[in-house]
């Protein structure tokens, strides 16, 4: 390797550790953000878990009876000359058409996943024991990306697997300065997801109410109002079924 691109090299994997922090960090506040939320509403649907069940039972009741005078009306044209079947055509063509993106999406991740996971695989360096440690941990990235990850993430890793083989296998500074490349873009693709999740659990409003009220439990007062006025109407809406 030429020693006047050192400097370089290492400033690279400088970069590459920082964001490796970066990326630990979002992950630890991400993970603080929904323990707290989680714990928050947990705490509120112990306060309104009747009023809660309730207005769930009213809801169905009410989704029934507007289904049951739907299907009623539907009935008396039936009885007039001009009545004519619905044709669900057009509904039934979207849902065909959305198939095929969906079974395509999958063809293509199956594909890159086989050809990351046969290039990357420990057994292929068994006879290298100061790389199995490496291709075993890739092989596990792999594997969680694959059946939970998006078929851009798989891509980015995809081609972070097969540059980095190539550092692995050889010294050349054009596939050192590769590798470098695709891991920094898969580095920098893995920190904006996290920062747009991590943005969203802070915007849920459950969080915001969390930590901007003095006192985050007389939300649940103000969640209790709108349950009784929510139960109100629909207890009106579903008096006659009760009757019936």
């Amino acid at each position: 390797m030429n020693k006047q691109n050192y400097p370089d090299r290492q400033h690279t994997l400088q970069e590459q550790v920082k964001l490796k922090a970066q990326i630990q960090a979002l992950s630890e506040e991400l993970m603080r953000v929904e323990q707290e939320t989680l714990a928050f509403e947990a705490r509120l649907r112990a306060i309104l878990i009747d009023l809660i069940i309730e207005e769930q039972e009213l809801s169905d009741l009410y989704r029934r009876m507007q289904k049951a005078k739907k299907e009623k009306r539907l009935e008396q044209k039936k009885r007039g000359k001009n009545y004519k079947e619905p044709e669900p055509a057009i509904k039934k063509n979207r849902t065909e058409h959305a198939k095929p993106e969906t079974k395509e999406t999958d063809k293509e991740k199956k594909r890159l996943y086989r050809e990351a996971m046969l290039h990357v695989h420990p057994d292929k360096f068994s006879m290298n024991e100061d790389k199995i440690d490496l291709a075993t941990e890739i092989t596990s990235k792999l594997i969680d990306i694959y059946r939970s990850g998006s078929l851009r993430e798989l891509q980015a890793f995809h081609s972070h697997i097969f540059s980095g083989n190539a550092l692995l296998q050889a010294e050349d500074l054009n596939s050192e300065r590769s590798y470098s490349s695709i891991e920094d873009l898969y580095l920098q693709q893995e920190k904006e997801a996290l920062e747009k999740k991590l943005a969203l659990a802070k915007n849920r409003q459950t969080y915001r109410v969390l930590k901007d009220y003095e006192n985050p439990m007389h939300f649940a007062e103000e969640l209790k109002a709108y349950y009784a006025d929510r139960l109100f109407k629909l207890r009106k809406r579903t008096r006659k079924a009760k009757l019936d």
